[in-house]
Formats: C-alpha cells, sequence, structure tokens
C-alpha cells in the first residue's frame, strides 16, 4: 500500500483515518524486530543517519508511537525529542536553531514529535515571532531547502501525518479527561486547539502540501485505530532502515587474528 500524500488531493479529507484492509497491513512484531536488526546495522556502519518526523492532532498518539517503534532499538544510536511552542532562547533565534541540535548523528536514528514543521502549523494560530509579507512562502522555501540538505548530507527523512477523524479525536480528549494519569498531558492551548481544529487542520494541508518533496515526501497515516497506525509506520521505518543499512561492515581479519592470537596466548 502507498501512504504518501498525493499533490492531487490536498485536502486531508480525501484520505481515510482508517485502513481499508487491515488484514493486509504489516506485521507489526515482525516490522518491530526488522526495524531493530536494521538500526543496529546503522549504528555499526555509522555512514547514514534517519530522521522520523510525526504530526498529528493532539491525542492522535504520537508519544505511543515512537515508543512502540522503539521497542528492540539500541538506546544508543536512537532519540526522541519532543518541539512544542518555542520559548526562551528559542524565541530569540530563526525557526530552524532549535531543532539542528538534536539531528542524528551517521548511524543514529531520531524521533521528533512535532517538529520544525510547527512553524508553518501551529504558530500560525499561536505566533512566535512577527510575520511580515511573504514570510509564510519564505519559511516553505526554507523548511524545503533545510531537508534537501539533510538529504544529500546523508540524513534520510521520513514524515507522517498522523490522520484521524473528528469523532476520535473528540473520544480521545474526553478519554484523557477520565483518565487521572493522562489529564497531565492537557494545557490550556488544547482547549483552544479543540475549537479551531479545522483552521489547523487547514494549516496542516498548506504545509503538508509545501514541504513535500521527493527528497522527504510525508505520508498520510489512518490513525483512528492506534494498532493500525503503528503497523503501517512501523513497517515504512523498517524498508527505510533496510535500504539505509543492508549489511553490517566487512569484519578486519587482521584485526580478529591478532586476537584470537592473544587469547589463544593468554
Amino acid at each position: 500500500m502507498d501512504w504518501q500524500f498525493n499533490p492531487k488531493h490536498p485536502h486531508l479529507s480525501h484520505y481515510p483515518s482508517r485502513a481499508e484492509h487491515p488484514e493486509a497491513l504489516p506485521d507489526l512484531e515482525t516490522s518491530l524486530k526488522t526495524i531493530g536488526e536494521y538500526q543496529r546495522r546503522l549504528w555499526a556502519n555509522r555512514e547514514k543517519a534517519l530522521l522520523l518526523v510525526v504530526h498529528g492532532p493532539d491525542a492522535s498518539g504520537k508519544d505511543s508511537l515512537i515508543r512502540t517503534l522503539a521497542t528492540y532499538m539500541d538506546p544508543a544510536g536512537f532519540h526522541a525529542w519532543s518541539f512544542s511552542r518555542p520559548t526562551g532562547s528559542e524565541t530569540r533565534h530563526d525557526f530552524l536553531w532549535r531543532v539542528t541540535p538534536f539531528l542524528p548523528a551517521f548511524g543514529e536514528v531520531s524521533a521528533f514529535n512535532r517538529s520544525h514543521h510547527e512553524a508553518v502549523i501551529a504558530e500560525r494560530a499561536w505566533p512566535v515571532w512577527h510575520s511580515g509579507p511573504g514570510e509564510l512562502e519564505g519559511r516553505y522555501t526554507s523548511l524545503r531547502q533545510f531537508e534537501q540538505h539533510l538529504t544529500r548530507e546523508g540524513t534520510c527523512i521520513l514524515k507522517v501525518w498522523l490522520h484521524t477523524s473528528e469523532q476520535e479525536h473528540e473520544k480521545r480528549l474526553r478519554k484523557r479527561l477520565d483518565k487521572p494519569h493522562k489529564r497531565w498531558k492537557f494545557d490550556p492551548s488544547d482547549i483552544e486547539g479543540w475549537q479551531r481544529r479545522a483552521e489547523l487542520l487547514g494549516y496542516a494541508e498548506e504545509a503538508i502540501a509545501a514541504t513535500h518533496t521527493p527528497e522527504a515526501p510525508w505520508h498520510i497515516i489512518p490513525a483512528d485505530k492506534k494498532p493500525e497506525a503503528r503497523a503501517i509506520i512501523a513497517g515504512l521505518l523498517a524498508e527505510t532502515l533496510e535500504r539505509l543499512a543492508p549489511e553490517y561492515p566487512a569484519e578486519d581479519e587482521t584485526v580478529l587474528t591478532r586476537y584470537r592470537q592473544l587469547l589463544d596466548d593468554s
């Protein structure tokens, strides 16, 4: 199945929020084990990097998705970062400044729970910087060029949007209210975010269409059922890692022979 965004269908309403053929989805456990194996190969080779960018409405399952994907990954080569509204020193730099230190080094996988794309989605609703004429188009250009630079230099970018229906979105927000251990996630902006859902999704549609490139395409993932979304994205991540690091580095027979001699002589 092809989950890539289609520029001919720019509106999120054109995409299903539930998998049409769930029986045909990749097996989650198999994909997770593949991710673990090939992430270790990526770490061993240290030649490429992988950046997973996860976006979606509040309560769309971003946190739990990233936890699931990390099940078998070596923590030495995996990092997850979350980006909310810019604060403090972040507001005194250009909008790409705050994500740059957290980009994956060669050999690493990094997951961004929200990302540099917030500058053209949520920050349009809650501005942090003064935006002059042409600022939005300028940011779209900067995002495309930034990601083109990363991919050219060896970082593969996998971008996913978790697409939930309005009914499922409301259901999950109510569940957060009902579960004391989830209430801490609520922020005053969540209320306004729900009230402005249509507006924010409109911003997301524009941003996805403007930053979908051959180098860093977007994928629209049906996310009304979290297990389905996890299976789809785990399958995409497994395929990507297999391409990036198909084999372990070749061994140095001279070094191995020397080790054997040292151990035999001890």
